[in-house]
This record gives C-alpha cells, sequence and structure tokens, in this order.
C-alpha cells in the first residue's frame, strides 16, 4: 500500500509541494492538516480515545477527528471523509479558523502543522472504527477544560494546543 502523502504549504496556506506522511512528520515540515470538534445539543464535545495499536499516542484522548487534507480535496471534504472513517457517521461540517503549531512527539516525530479547525453537530453514538479507535465519550467544554489541567497525560500534545485555540475561539464568537 502506498503511504498517505501530506500537502507541504507555506504560512499562507498556499501548497508548495507533497510529502509522504511519515518524512514530513521526521523532518518537522509545515503541512496542512484538519481538526473536527463534533458537539452535541448540550454543548459537549465528542471526544476519541486513540486507538491502543497507533503508532504515536496509543490510548490517548483527543478531538473528534484530525487527519491530514488529500490532494484535491478541500477542508470539509477531508473532514466528513475522515469524520466517517473513524467515527462512522456523517454530518455538516463549518471550518472556523486556522492556525500554525509545532509540537514533538517523544517517538521523534514532530507535527508542524497549518490546522484548519471545524465543528459540526450530532447527537447520536458513533460506529467506531477499531483501527483507529479505542473508545468515545461526551464531555462538557468546562470538564475538558479542567481534566486537562488535572490529568494532561491523558491528552494528546495537539489536542492540548488546537483545544485552547478552540476554547477562545468559542468565547469570543459565543457559538
Amino acid at each position: 500500500m502506498k503511504e498517505e502523502q501530506v500537502i507541504l504549504v507555506n504560512h499562507n496556506d498556499e501548497p508548495i509541494g507533497l510529502m509522504n506522511k511519515l518524512e514530513a512528520h521526521e523532518k518537522a515540515v509545515l503541512h496542512r492538516a484538519f481538526s473536527v470538534f463534533i458537539l452535541n445539543d448540550k454543548n459537549e464535545v465528542m471526544l476519541q480515545q486513540r486507538a491502543h495499536h497507533k503508532y504515536h499516542s496509543p490510548l490517548l484522548w483527543t478531538n473528534t477527528c484530525c487527519s491530514h487534507q488529500r490532494a484535491g480535496e478541500t477542508n470539509i471534504e477531508a473532514g466528513k471523509r475522515r469524520l466517517e472513517e473513524e467515527m462512522g457517521f456523517s454530518t455538516e461540517l463549518k471550518e472556523l479558523f486556522h492556525f500554525i503549531y509545532k509540537a514533538p512527539f517523544d517517538n521523534g516525530l514532530t507535527e508542524h502543522e497549518l490546522d484548519h479547525v471545524m465543528i459540526g453537530y450530532y447527537n447520536n453514538d458513533p460506529n467506531i472504527n477499531d483501527d483507529e479507535v479505542e473508545s468515545w465519550k461526551w464531555m462538557s467544554i468546562e470538564e475538558i477544560k479542567i481534566d486537562m489541567l488535572q490529568n494532561p497525560e491523558q491528552y494528546t500534545v495537539w489536542f492540548k494546543i488546537i483545544f485552547d485555540e478552540f476554547y477562545h475561539y468559542l468565547e469570543d464568537h459565543k457559538l
């Protein structure tokens, strides 16, 4: 199977090439990514626990899903594709904002991403893909904020960064 490629971008989110995903994370090259937050009618966020066999951040909690856009794919198309692949459902998504972050993993890889953050709404249980997701749960935004302070080791390094941006966006825009 051919390794998935990521879209290399400059700081203006303009594509400048493609690179194998693992190589991009080994070299810490800036590339396009997305993060999806699914909320329910109670304003709770659907969190996923990464599968135990993932090559980085296994069993850590993170946002509903995240991944990388493919060449020729819009941000929304990518978010919907990955939501279906990981969580087993589809819903409308809206892009909120994007930002750049850099986060090293303890295995020598580094996320250096221009991350497009999206939101969607869903009230049912997901049909999780066991290859990607170990478990899932709903948590209020305030519960996540408190739990991340008390148990930071239980969350992915990127989720701690992205959640902070997401939380401040929600405060500023009263969604």
